[in-house]
């Protein structure tokens, strides 16, 4: 499905984490120490900010024009909360185990797919085009 160009952005970034999922989910002994910084390196640069933009800018967008209590939304949101949980264990847990990180990569992954096959269509089909433009002059500034 082609993506509307206002959401294209969070896609791309969905890209990067789908990679970072990807290491953490095949993470073993002598991997983990690799993955865990590389999760950490996205978290700190992309990831963080990713989730307040989908909070504070598209979330908000998507509930003046539909349902703020739409079970999607809810879920990203828990999401959000357990991935928030993950990056702070993981910046605390110098040598974590490579269970764990295959289950954050495991939760990423979901995520990142739940984004994109649920809550984007669902975004793309809630808003028309004028609140598709105004949203992307948000989401750039």
């Amino acid at each position: 499905m082609k993506r509307h160009p206002t959401l294209q952005q969070l896609s791309r970034d969905h890209q990067l984490a789908l990679a970072v999922a990807l290491e953490l989910t095949r993470a073993v002994e002598a991997t983990a120490p690799a993955a865990r910084a590389r999760f950490l390196n996205f978290w700190r640069a992309e990831g963080r900010q990713h989730f307040r933009q989908e909070e504070e800018i598209l979330l908000p967008a998507f509930a003046r024009r539909g349902d703020p209590r739409h079970p999607i939304v809810a879920r990203v949101l828990t999401d959000h909360v357990e991935l928030r949980g993950d990056a702070a264990e993981l910046a605390e847990d110098a040598n974590p185990s490579p269970a764990l990180l295959r289950r954050v990569g495991a939760r990423l992954h979901a995520h990142v797919r739940r984004e994109e096959r649920q809550l984007f269509p669902l975004i793309e089909s809630t808003l028309d085009d004028r609140a598709l433009r105004a949203l992307a002059t948000r989401l750039a500034g």
